[in-house]
């Protein structure tokens, strides 16, 4: 752990002392632990919200939709009310379900809307403007979410966010270099002006005030659903679309719906593992994952050893390669969910591995079967003093989304449209090859790599888990879960452990800079893997459960994420 995270669990636990307790592993690493529940967010202020509802008589539901409209105000770049997103849900009682709230493609949307007469893609409409967008689906999935679960009245849960919209709050150093950096893009896609552009450089302690959106806040906090797909703000949405190339519609808004769906659920180890299931791909790969490394010793072999990070690239290798074939909107195209994640089927993959050489993602092909994220989205995890959990990811896909604020509603669309496989083959922005199974279709939801997920052990709460990071969300879910599962590290040990990242194609290893030793990567090298350095992957947000019933939170230090509970 750096010494900006030590310090700030230092401080936390000091804060805390009253209503916690503070533990020390064997490391000297110091983590608080909660009695009543604990946030873990992207933003400070965010996770500020969230213990607020909590200590208010919330439970987690009620926390996770505060916190996400606070995410729309503070942390604009992902956290958003103009894109969509996924809900996994555990209740004190051991029920468990999930919520799609991911955009959809509008009406008007065609197969090849993104390529030119030659049928080659045109970058940049799926990735700026009004024409990248799809319909936004987080209202509408937070007023479904609250519906269902929720015990605070609707109007309070909003206020918090409308109060940081109105007022303004103290961007951090991180949020002033983005803004600074994407002056020029605000300013192409935004001619009338927004919040976000200002003459003078943003400093870190700069008050962003955004009226516009706490407009729009407030009528969602009076009206419900109502207040953003109808009325003034769909106005709005439709003027937007018609001042550039957008195609999204009043009948689009008003016709969109958040679904229940059952969460997809296999065990690891003795843990059960609930997670999303279609239209997003993260639940299904990371339980592939999962089963396609329990056959290996990890746990003996250790943490990113030479065959512990053969076994783990191969196998993320395997399951990419499915990915890009077997996997879409499950109401446009009949998933074979089952056999993905089955035990047998995943072994008889990895059967062709071997420990001397790489295979190469050339030979590795999906698996035959019967037929039956400028890395930007944000995820954070709530558990109540009940025990109720919420694991909650969302998006406007790339950084900022389209970089179009809707001209009076204060808020950024998404860029979801490049998540589709705009041509079967081509890769989107993270990469990522797509099939006819995730091609455009009108009304459809794009594939996405969303993975919230919810471990128990023993009948027992044990881990919520989940994180932003395009194409590399699975993996570092994925790895998070085996660092604790298998390498015994404590939760924020296991979110700020250097990470990689292998995803069948490109053929090639990303590396955090501080992962891998010098020794385990001349071996990996040598024997036909190629690496390639990179910034940070992931900024993954969990809480995990200890035996005795207290909670801790891991918050990621690549980012400005806080972990509070009481």
């Amino acid at each position: 752990m750096n010494r900006r995270t030590f310090a700030h669990y230092l401080l936390t636990c000091f804060v805390v002392a009253l209503a916690a307790s503070c533990d020390t592993s064997k490391e000297g690493k110091v983590l608080a632990a909660y009695q009543n529940g604990v946030v873990v967010t992207a933003h400070p202020e965010a996770s500020t919200v969230g213990l607020q509802i909590l200590k208010a008589g919330g439970n987690a539901v009620d926390a996770a939709v505060a916190i996400q409209f606070a995410l729309a105000v503070v942390y604009p770049n992902a956290g958003n009310i103009g894109g969509g997103g996924f809900l996994v849900y555990r209740g004190a009682d051991g029920n468990v379900a999930s919520l799609d709230f991911r955009e959809a493609a509008p009406a008007a949307a065609t197969r090849d809307m993104y390529l030119d007469e030659t049928g080659n893609p045109i970058t940049e409409l799926s990735l700026r403007g009004q024409l990248a967008s799809g319909v936004p689906g987080v209202v509408d999935g937070m007023v479904k979410a609250h519906a269902r679960y929720g015990k605070l009245d609707w109007p309070q849960l909003l206020q918090p966010a409308i109060r940081l919209a109105q007022q303004g709050f103290p961007i951090t150093e991180m949020q002033a270099k983005e803004l600074n950096g994407r002056k020029e893009s605000f300013q192409k896609y935004n001619p009338k002006g927004t919040a976000f552009v200002r003459e003078e450089e943003w400093m870190a302690g700069d008050t962003l005030v955004q009226t516009e959106l706490a407009h729009t806040l407030s009528l969602v906090s009076s009206e419900g659903r109502a207040g953003f797909y109808e009325g003034e703000i769909a106005d709005y949405i439709v003027e937007e679309m018609a001042s550039g190339n957008g195609i999204i519609s009043y009948d689009d808004l008003k016709n969109y719906g958040a679904k229940w769906r059952e969460p997809v659920v296999a065990t690891y180890r003795g843990h059960r593992v609930v997670s999303m299931p279609p239209p997003s791909s993260g639940g299904i790969a990371l339980i592939s994952m999962l089963k396609a490394v329990e056959a290996y010793p990890l746990y003996r072999w250790g943490f990113q050893k030479d065959s512990t990070m053969r076994v783990m690239i191969e196998a993320e290798r395997r399951v990419y390669a499915d990915r890009a074939t077997h996997l879409g909107d499950p109401d446009y195209y009949e998933v074979p969910q089952t056999m993905l994640m089955d035990s047998a089927y995943n072994a008889e993959r990895m059967r062709n591995f071997s420990f001397g050489h790489a295979s190469f993602s050339s030979d590795i092909h999906a698996g035959s079967l019967p037929k039956i994220e400028h890395e930007e989205t944000t995820h954070f995890s709530v558990v109540d003093k009940e025990g109720n959990a919420v694991s909650i990811t969302t998006t406007i896909n790339g950084s900022y989304g389209s970089y179009v604020v809707v001209a009076g509603g204060g808020f950024l669309l998404n860029n979801e449209m490049d998540d589709f496989s705009v041509k079967p083959g081509a890769p989107n922005m993270y990469g990522l090859i797509g099939g006819t199974a995730n091609a455009i279709e009108p009304g459809k939801r794009m594939l996405s790599s969303m993975t919230p997920t919810i471990l128990e052990k023993d009948g027992r709460l044990f881990m919520v888990v989940g994180t932003p990071g395009g194409s590399t969300i699975m993996t570092s879910v994925f790895q998070t879960i085996l660092n604790v599962v298998d390498f015994d590290m404590n939760i924020q040990e296991a979110v700020a452990a250097p990470r990689f990242h292998h995803q069948w194609l490109p053929d090639e290893v990303a590396l955090e800079n501080d992962a891998v030793s010098k020794a385990v990567r001349h071996s990996l090298s040598t024997t036909g893997y190629k690496l390639v350095d990179r910034t940070g992957i992931g900024r993954v947000d969990a809480i995990l459960m200890l035996p005795d019933g207290r909670l801790q939170g891991g918050a990621d230090p690549r980012g400005d994420d806080v972990a509070m509970g009481y």
